[in-house]
């Protein structure tokens, strides 16, 4: 369960880094 929770984190992260380098292209 934890390590799901961590994958979900490190994935959240990552969309929103590619959310954020989308927006300031």
């Amino acid at each position: 369960m934890l390590f799901y929770k961590d994958l979900l984190f490190s994935f959240i992260c990552i969309l929103l880094l590619l959310i954020c380098v989308l927006i300031g292209v």
